[in-house]
């Protein structure tokens, strides 16, 4: 992965804000995944990503991360795109979901350092879908700016993934908040969670 050179500026108002986002209310599992159709991007293509449509094909793994170019982030797209095959084995749709930009998105999706082409990300620019999954955007703080000093606009929707039955119930939520799971801990345990529904396992 090429090295990104972030400032200590940038890192510590990136901490700053992190540290500050409030605990989540995730959804529960059981509950019944709202539906949704974002713009997304894949392989820095538009696209329109469908809820509905993707669970026709089996379990779908929604994470909602903060933003593109940013620490966790990064290394959580970084993940997914390199246990993508993996996902595929057991049927399963990954699809994130931030505040960025598609034009940020065509960029992240497409770059090899990140999603690099494996899997779609989806713009929730006004957090409709994020507040549909009880999920509460924080604003970013004036001046802050990317690993790459491109200044984020956008706000930041907290680190939460849902993994969803082909049935539109929710089979597990974890956040980085209350479950107080890494970026990479995120994709291993969602990867956990769609290898036992393929094998006919509760999760």
């Amino acid at each position: 992965m090429k090295k990104r050179f972030v400032t200590a500026a940038t890192l510590g108002s990136l901490a700053a804000l992190f540290i500050a986002m409030p605990a989540t209310a995730a959804l529960k599992p059981g509950a019944a995944a709202p539906d949704f159709a974002l713009e997304a991007s894949l392989a820095g293509k538009d696209f329109s990503f469908s809820l509905k449509e993707a669970l026709k094909k089996g379990p779908v793994v929604v994470y909602f991360y903060p933003s593109a170019y940013t620490g966790g982030c990064d290394i959580e797209a970084h993940t997914f795109a390199t246990e993508k095959e993996k996902f595929d084995a057991a049927g399963a749709t990954i699809i994130g979901v931030s505040a960025d930009s598609l034009k940020r998105l065509n960029q992240f999706s497409s770059d090899p350092d990140y999603c690099a082409g494996k899997f779609p990300v989806a713009s929730d620019a006004d957090g409709k879908v994020a507040a549909s999954y009880d999920l509460k955007p924080m604003a970013a703080q004036p001046g802050m700016k990317d690993v790459r000093g491109a200044v984020i606009d956008h706000a930041f929707i907290p680190r939460v993934t849902y993994v969803i039955g082909s049935n539109g119930k929710i089979v597990a939520t974890f956040s980085s908040d209350d479950d107080h799971l890494t970026p990479k801990q995120h994709v291993s345990k969602s990867l956990s969670i769609v290898q036992g529904i393929k094998a006919g396992k509760a999760p």
